[in-house]
C-alpha cells in the first residue's frame, strides 16, 4: 500500500505539531493539504517547506479530494463536529482533537454519523501515547501494583492562558482536566461512575471574572471500587508538572516530570536540580508523533483505533459532571448526566 495521504483541517499551533510529526516521524503517511480559512503567508511557507503541495481556505477543497485518506482535525473546538460529520460522508478516516464537542447531545449525533459511515475516528487524547504514561499503564496491566485502590494524577500549567481563550475553551474542566479524565480512566482501567469537585480562582481574577476558575481537585469513584484524585493548577512558576501514579494492593508505580536534563547538582549548601520542561510542546512531542503513528497504521493494517470516539464523549460527561458538581457542591454520579 502507498503511504497514506492525509489533510489537516486548521493551520494553528497543534496542525504544525502533527505536520511536523507526519513529515519527520511517520514513515507510512505524507501530508497532502492543508486548509485554514485564516491562513497567512508565512504559513503557507511553514508548510510548504514541510512538502505540502496544495494548502486551502476552505477545508471542503480537502474533503472533495478522493486521494486524501484521512484527515486531521485541528481546527477551533466549535468546529469539530460540523467537520467530522462532513469528513464521514465523504468517507475519510478521521483524527479529531479534543474534545469532539462541548455539547452531550452533538458529541452522540457525531459518533453516530461516524459509525453509519463506517470510518475510523481517533480523538487525539496524546497522554496515552506518553512514553512515562504508558510505562505506568504496563505496571498496572502486568498486575505490578495488585488491584488498583488509587489514582493520583497531577496537571499543572507554566502560565494561564489568555482571558480571551479561556471566554471559549468551555472552562478548566472541559479544555485542561479533559485530558486528565480520560488518562485516569486509562490507568485505572475502569470507567468514572461519580465525581465531587472543588475549585477556586487563585491564579488570575481575571479568569473569575471571565466565569471560570483556575484551581482545582476533582474526587473520582471508579465502577471497580477504586478512587482517584485529579489536581489542576493554570500556574506552577517551576514549569509544566505532569505526575501520576497508581496505588494498589501489591504496591505502587508513579511517574515523575520530563526535565531537560537528569544533571544533579550536589553540594554543601543544597541538592539541585533543573526545573520541568516548560509546557506540552516540549513535553509531548513523543507523544503527538505516537499517536497518529498509531492512527496511521490503523488505516495501513485495517485494525481498530486506539482511541475511538467513546472515550471523546466519556471525557466529556465527566466534564460536566465535575462541572455540575462544583456548581451544586456535591458528589454528581456520571448516570445523572445520561
Amino acid at each position: 500500500m502507498d503511504k497514506i495521504k492525509l489533510g489537516i483541517i486548521g493551520a494553528g499551533r497543534i496542525g504544525r505539531v502533527h505536520a511536523e510529526s507526519v513529515t519527520f516521524h511517520i514513515p507510512d503517511a505524507e501530508v497532502a493539504a492543508v486548509a485554514d480559512p485564516f491562513i497567512t503567508e508565512e504559513s503557507k511557507k511553514f508548510f510548504n517547506n514541510l512538502g505540502v503541495k496544495e494548502v486551502f481556505k476552505d477545508y471542503k477543497d480537502i474533503l472533495a479530494k478522493k486521494e486524501i485518506d484521512a484527515v486531521l482535525i485541528c481546527s477551533s473546538t466549535d468546529t469539530h463536529a460540523k467537520i467530522t460529520i462532513e469528513a464521514a460522508k465523504a468517507g475519510k478516516d478521521i483524527f479529531c482533537e479534543k474534545p469532539i464537542d462541548l455539547d452531550i447531545g452533538r458529541i452522540k449525533e457525531t459518533l453516530k454519523a461516524v459509525k453509519e459511515a463506517g470510518v475510523k475516528f481517533q480523538i487525539g487524547f496524546n497522554r496515552r501515547f506518553d512514553r512515562n504514561f504508558s510505562a505506568l499503564k504496563k505496571s498496572v496491566v502486568d498486575g505490578k501494583v495488585g488491584d488498583v485502590h488509587i489514582v493520583k494524577i497531577t496537571s499543572r500549567d507554566p502560565a494561564p492562558p489568555p482571558v480571551a481563550y479561556i471566554k471559549v475553551s468551555g472552562g478548566l474542566f472541559c479544555d485542561m482536566m479533559i485530558h486528565d479524565f480520560d488518562l485516569a480512566g486509562y490507568l485505572s482501567g475502569s470507567e468514572v461512575v461519580e465525581v465531587f469537585a472543588s475549585g477556586a480562582v487563585l491564579v488570575d481574577p481575571a479568569i473569575g471574572k471571565a466565569g471560570d476558575i483556575d484551581t482545582a481537585i476533582v474526587t473520582l469513584k471508579f465502577a471497580n471500587g477504586a478512587i482517584g484524585v485529579i489536581d489542576n493548577s493554570r500556574q506552577a512558576v517551576y514549569g509544566y508538572d505532569q505526575r501520576a501514579e497508581v496505588f494498589g494492593s501489591k504496591g505502587c508505580a508513579a511517574v515523575e516530570n520530563e526535565k531537560p536534563s537528569t544533571n544533579k547538582i550536589s553540594n554543601k549548601d543544597a541538592v539541585c536540580e533543573e526545573k520541568p520542561l516548560y509546557f506540552f510542546l516540549e513535553r509531548y512531542m513523543q507523544a503527538y508523533a505516537a499517536e497518529v503513528g498509531e492512527f496511521v497504521s490503523a488505516i495501513k493494517n485495517g485494525k481498530d483505533v486506539p482511541v475511538g470516539g467513546d472515550a471523546g464523549l466519556a471525557s466529556v460527561v465527566i466534564a460536566k459532571a465535575a462541572m455540575k458538581s462544583l456548581k451544586e457542591n456535591r458528589p454528581v454520579k456520571i448516570s445523572e448526566m445520561e
